[in-house]
């Protein structure tokens, strides 16, 4: 193989990497991805794959699908990796926002079935809060982070806040919150020499207050799983630092809903460890390219389909 674990960490991507047709081909070669794409099924009680496989696309991007699906070809890649390479561990795991419940299920802290049922109620929630107070988001490319928290900071008001929601990598940060604050920052940002400040066609203000209508039934959600020793270590979002507990993973998960995702931090904390190479376990390769602008000589691996394991041996 052509890997070193010691100096490779597993990524596992979030939102927006979804497309028709993630793990067709998976399942069809191996037999662990297509239990794996079964097992969604009856948990899910209904085609769940079918959808995943053949879309349509609308009701495949509706958050209570699209969150579920990339859970679910994530964990089937991984299995298959780990059919084929049974006793290789890789130094650490990190996922984007949705993609570390993702991580934390390859890492052995819950089972798939738990996993995938918080994931599906993680969609739900988000998706009833983003009906009931519909927010927007922006993508905000040029900025650094310190400057764009004073723009937001400017640009929220009581009732209308809005943050930084993703610290994707330098120069890519995404905001998000009440629409009016967004658009403010907006304008606030390009003043700030924004190269560009682009709305995210969403109502659902991922990572940011307006979450807080669905935090106490997401803390339930969270409670009601069933917890285990981390097998591997996982990078958070909150805080760019090592999960070691349950206790930890459970205050991740919740703090996680309303605080930014600092992706740019959790890279730098897998570099200093000491990794050098980075595998994108799942759909798309959003984060590889994130990866590369963090850690410019980083190598990177897609691990989606079966010419990707190929490529490894």
């Amino acid at each position: 193989m052509k890997l070193n674990l010691q100096t490779t960490a597993f990524l596992f991507p979030g939102q927006g990497s979804q497309t028709v047709g993630m793990g067709k081909d998976l399942a069809a070669q191996y037999s662990i991805a297509k239990q794996t794409f079964d097992e969604a099924d009856e948990i899910l009680g209904f085609a769940f794959s079918k959808l995943m496989m053949e879309g349509p696309a609308e009701e495949l991007n509706d958050t209570v699908n699209t969150q579920p699906a990339l859970f679910v070809h994530s964990l089937a890649a991984y299995r298959v990796f780990k059919k084929i390479y049974p006793d290789v561990i890789p130094a650490a795991f990190a996922g984007h926002s949705l993609g570390e419940l993702s991580a934390l299920a390859a890492s052995g802290a819950f089972s798939f079935a738990d996993g995938l049922r918080l994931v599906r109620a993680r969609a739900e929630l988000m998706k009833r809060a983003g009906q009931a107070a519909p927010g927007g988001m922006a993508a905000i490319l040029g900025v650094d982070i310190p400057t764009l928290d004073k723009v937001c900071a400017e640009a929220s008001a009581e009732n209308e806040i809005v943050q930084v929601a993703n610290d994707n990598c330098p120069g890519q940060v995404v905001i998000s919150g009440a629409k009016p604050a967004v658009e403010r920052a907006m304008v606030g940002a390009k003043a700030a020499g924004a190269k560009r400040a682009l709305p995210l066609a969403v109502s659902i203000a991922a990572h940011s207050p307006l979450m807080n209508l669905i935090q106490a039934d997401w803390n339930q959600a969270v409670d009601a799983a069933s917890y285990h020793d981390l097998q591997i270590l996982v990078i958070g979002n909150v805080h760019a630092s090592v999960l070691k507990t349950s206790d930890d993973v459970r205050a991740d998960l919740k703090a996680q809903m309303q605080s930014r995702v600092r992706w740019t931090d959790s890279v730098k904390a897998i570099s200093a460890m000491g990794v050098n190479t980075f595998v994108e376990v799942g759909t798309g390769a959003v984060l590889g390219g994130l990866v590369k602008r963090i850690v410019s000589d980083a190598a990177i691996y897609p691990l989606s389909n079966p010419q990707d394991f190929s490529a490894l041996e």
